[in-house]
Protein backbone atom coordinates (compact mmCIF):
# COMPACT_ATOMS: atom_id res chain seq x y z
CA UNK A 1 0.00 0.00 0.00
CA UNK A 2 0.93 3.29 -1.00
CA UNK A 3 1.44 6.46 1.14
CA UNK A 4 -0.71 8.46 -1.06
CA UNK A 5 -3.52 5.41 -1.29
CA UNK A 6 -7.35 6.04 -0.13
CA UNK A 7 -6.47 3.46 1.94
CA UNK A 8 -3.54 4.41 3.61
CA UNK A 9 -4.37 7.75 4.52
CA UNK A 10 -7.80 6.34 6.29
CA UNK A 11 -5.99 4.58 8.29
CA UNK A 12 -4.09 7.73 9.36
CA UNK A 13 -7.33 9.19 9.84
CA UNK A 14 -9.09 6.83 11.80
CA UNK A 15 -5.63 6.14 13.97
CA UNK A 16 -5.88 9.89 15.53
CA UNK A 17 -9.47 9.61 15.69
CA UNK A 18 -9.39 6.71 18.02
CA UNK A 19 -6.92 8.70 20.04
CA UNK A 20 -8.95 11.58 20.50
CA UNK A 21 -7.52 14.11 18.33
CA UNK A 22 -9.18 17.26 17.48
CA UNK A 23 -7.23 18.51 14.56
CA UNK A 24 -4.95 17.44 11.63
CA UNK A 25 -2.60 19.11 9.77
CA UNK A 26 -0.58 17.98 6.39
CA UNK A 27 2.87 19.35 6.89
CA UNK A 28 5.76 18.70 3.88
CA UNK A 29 9.21 18.27 3.99
CA UNK A 30 11.10 19.41 1.14
CA UNK A 31 14.54 18.59 0.90
CA UNK A 32 17.58 20.34 -1.57
CA UNK A 33 20.96 19.10 -1.57
CA UNK A 34 21.08 17.68 2.12
CA UNK A 35 18.94 20.94 3.48
CA UNK A 36 15.43 21.30 4.49
CA UNK A 37 13.25 24.25 3.83
CA UNK A 38 11.62 25.72 7.05
CA UNK A 39 9.85 28.67 7.45
CA UNK A 40 9.34 31.05 10.25
CA UNK A 41 5.90 31.74 11.99
CA UNK A 42 5.23 35.32 12.05
CA UNK A 43 6.01 37.03 16.00
CA UNK A 44 2.49 37.54 16.83
CA UNK A 45 1.15 34.62 15.46
CA UNK A 46 0.60 31.32 18.27
CA UNK A 47 4.39 29.99 18.43
CA UNK A 48 5.36 33.13 16.86
CA UNK A 49 9.48 32.80 16.08
CA UNK A 50 9.04 29.24 15.99
CA UNK A 51 10.64 27.77 12.95
CA UNK A 52 9.31 24.87 11.38
CA UNK A 53 8.26 22.88 8.28
CA UNK A 54 5.17 24.05 5.85
CA UNK A 55 2.35 23.23 7.37
CA UNK A 56 -1.28 23.32 7.54
CA UNK A 57 -4.58 22.54 9.19
CA UNK A 58 -7.07 19.64 7.06
CA UNK A 59 -10.12 21.96 6.44
CA UNK A 60 -13.11 20.17 6.66
CA UNK A 61 -13.92 17.72 3.65
CA UNK A 62 -10.52 17.58 2.38
CA UNK A 63 -7.64 14.68 2.63
CA UNK A 64 -4.38 15.13 3.75
CA UNK A 65 -3.30 15.05 0.89
CA UNK A 66 -4.90 17.93 -0.77
CA UNK A 67 -4.30 20.16 2.26
CA UNK A 68 -0.47 18.87 2.02
CA UNK A 69 -0.73 20.10 -1.54
CA UNK A 70 -2.89 23.51 -0.76
CA UNK A 71 -0.75 24.63 2.27
CA UNK A 72 2.61 23.75 0.49
CA UNK A 73 1.81 25.85 -2.02
CA UNK A 74 0.14 28.65 -0.30
CA UNK A 75 2.67 29.24 2.49
CA UNK A 76 5.46 28.71 -0.02
CA UNK A 77 4.60 29.17 -3.69
CA UNK A 78 5.66 26.14 -4.38
CA UNK A 79 3.86 23.03 -6.09
CA UNK A 80 4.48 19.41 -5.08
CA UNK A 81 6.09 17.53 -7.87
CA UNK A 82 6.08 14.11 -5.99
CA UNK A 83 5.11 12.53 -2.32
CA UNK A 84 7.43 9.78 -2.08
CA UNK A 85 7.25 9.05 1.41
CA UNK A 86 5.33 9.08 4.86
CA UNK A 87 7.65 10.27 7.98
CA UNK A 88 5.69 9.91 10.96
CA UNK A 89 3.18 12.27 13.23
CA UNK A 90 3.85 14.01 16.19
CA UNK A 91 1.20 15.48 17.97
CA UNK A 92 0.64 19.08 20.23
CA UNK A 93 -1.26 21.35 21.55
CA UNK A 94 -3.50 23.91 19.67
CA UNK A 95 -4.58 27.04 20.21
CA UNK A 96 -7.96 26.18 20.71
CA UNK A 97 -7.46 23.61 24.10
CA UNK A 98 -7.31 20.56 21.91
CA UNK A 99 -4.68 18.64 20.46
CA UNK A 100 -3.64 18.51 16.93
CA UNK A 101 -1.74 15.39 14.80
CA UNK A 102 0.63 16.60 12.45
CA UNK A 103 1.36 13.87 9.62
CA UNK A 104 4.37 14.57 8.06
CA UNK A 105 5.53 13.62 4.13
CA UNK A 106 8.54 13.84 1.98
CA UNK A 107 8.05 15.46 -1.00
CA UNK A 108 9.57 16.93 -4.50
CA UNK A 109 8.86 20.01 -5.50
CA UNK A 110 8.27 21.04 -9.22
CA UNK A 111 11.44 24.03 -9.02
CA UNK A 112 13.03 24.74 -5.62
CA UNK A 113 12.60 28.58 -6.21
CA UNK A 114 11.38 31.14 -5.74
CA UNK A 115 9.66 31.01 -2.57
CA UNK A 116 6.90 33.38 -2.14
CA UNK A 117 6.03 33.67 1.94
CA UNK A 118 2.30 34.64 3.05
CA UNK A 119 1.75 33.40 6.11
CA UNK A 120 5.68 33.59 7.62
CA UNK A 121 8.14 36.13 8.26
CA UNK A 122 11.28 34.28 6.92
CA UNK A 123 12.24 30.98 5.19
CA UNK A 124 15.58 29.18 5.01
CA UNK A 125 17.47 26.02 3.80
CA UNK A 126 18.68 24.77 6.50
CA UNK A 127 21.34 21.27 7.21
CA UNK A 128 19.86 18.93 9.58
CA UNK A 129 23.25 19.12 11.58
CA UNK A 130 22.69 23.14 12.04
CA UNK A 131 19.04 23.86 12.32
CA UNK A 132 17.41 27.37 13.81
CA UNK A 133 14.65 27.45 16.70
CA UNK A 134 12.78 24.25 15.62
CA UNK A 135 10.31 22.08 17.97
CA UNK A 136 11.79 19.32 19.29
CA UNK A 137 9.17 17.21 17.16
CA UNK A 138 10.60 18.62 14.12
CA UNK A 139 14.14 18.56 14.62
CA UNK A 140 13.76 15.00 15.35
CA UNK A 141 11.29 14.24 12.32
CA UNK A 142 14.21 15.82 9.87
CA UNK A 143 17.49 14.63 11.69
CA UNK A 144 17.55 11.38 9.63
Amino acid sequence: MTVTSPEFLAGLEADAAAAGITGFVAAAVINRDGQVLLVRRNPGDYMGGLWEIPSGRVEAGESILDALHRETTEETGLAIDQVTGYLGHFDYPNSRGGTTRQFNFAVTVEKAEPIVLTEHDAHQWAHPDNLPGVSDAVRTLITF
